[in-house]
């Protein structure tokens, strides 16, 4: 049977992750561990959405530097196509965390100026247009400057367009783009600063600013809470299973957006679709890895772990 196809725009580059060993002192030398892979948010999420049982397509921008090479390695290996464009004489983009020794975030460190500058070209390349033209669905991050998210949106043609907000800064990016949007993936913080409220703000609240400015559909994760989640008129809460252990924070929103992309696409209902995105964040977190390849036994019993959505409204 063929599989659907995901075409996915954004964020491919070096993540960086330092794991401060003991208490962190702020303001002071603190010592940790430095790991480094290739992620970013629409790579993760098509990592997590070939796995799932879809076919992607990758559309980024990288360097022409070892950096850059070890993205194009990492691409392959996961089985998606490439359709990335290499600037010989930029550097690739990257992300640097630095993490609490329970995995909880500090701060993050995005090095990403390339990607101001090449999307909004490369949504004009053939291969782009004949890709987009293929796909069952688009997913994109807000990596793109606004300009390349309306013409990915353009290339669409009715399409469903899935988005993953990265941010509070780039969240805001989206804001001319809500209402041509399937469903926006964001955590509380993103979702408050796209709606305008103060931060600490409900995420009902920000949930029903957004619908009121044309979003179809948002899931607004909370952490280790509840997740919000509305479509139409329903709103829902999905809890994530619990976790036996934390390995690494940094990914879970891509694992949750990829997974959910391809639950949908293999026409799902919104809110099992959402279940199986808790169960792969689950996985990702317990990984130290941002995107880490499961087992089928173990999505499945992610999945069994994860409770049944809770109809709010």
């Amino acid at each position: 049977m063929t599989r659907p196809r995901l075409l996915a725009v954004g964020g491919a580059h070096i993540d960086r992750r330092g794991r401060i060993i003991g208490p962190h002192v702020p303001e002071a030398s603190n010592p940790g561990v430095m790991c480094e892979e290739v992620g970013g948010g629409a790579f993760n999420a098509a990592r997590m959405a070939v796995q799932r049982g879809v076919s992607a397509s990758l559309v980024s921008l990288r360097g022409g530097d070892a950096a850059g090479e070890q993205v194009a390695r990492a691409v392959e290996d996961a089985g998606i196509e490439d359709l990335s464009a290499v600037f010989l004489d930029r550097t690739t983009a990257s992300y640097t965390a630095i993490l609490t020794d329970k995995g909880d975030l500090i701060t993050g460190l995005a090095d990403m100026a390339l990607y101001e500058h090449g999307f909004a070209k490369q949504m004009r390349r053939g291969k782009v247009r004949e890709a987009a033209a293929h796909a069952d669905a688009l997913l994109c991050d807000a990596n793109l400057p606004a300009e390349a998210i309306g013409q990915l949106i353009t290339l669409a043609r009715g399409k469903p367009v899935h988005a993953i907000a990265v941010s509070p800064a780039k969240a805001e990016r989206l804001a001319g783009a809500l209402p041509a949007l399937s469903c926006l993936f964001m955590n509380r913080r993103e979702a408050t600063r796209l709606s305008g409220l103060p931060d600490g703000s409900p995420s009902n609240q920000a949930a029903e600013v957004l619908r009121g400015m044309g979003l179809a559909a948002g899931v607004i994760t909370a952490g280790a809470g509840s997740a919000l989640c509305f479509r139409g008129h329903d709103m829902f809460e999905v809890s994530p299973p619990a976790l036996d252990h934390v390995g690494d924070v940094t990914g879970a929103g891509d694992a949750l957006a990829g997974a959910t992309a391809a639950a949908l696409m293999r026409g799902l209902a919104f809110a099992e679709a959402v279940r199986e995105g808790m169960a792969a964040a689950k996985l990702a977190v317990e990984s130290v890895h941002a995107a880490p390849e499961m087992a089928d036994e173990d999505f499945r019993a992610a999945l069994e772990a994860a409770p049944r959505a809770k109809q709010l409204s």
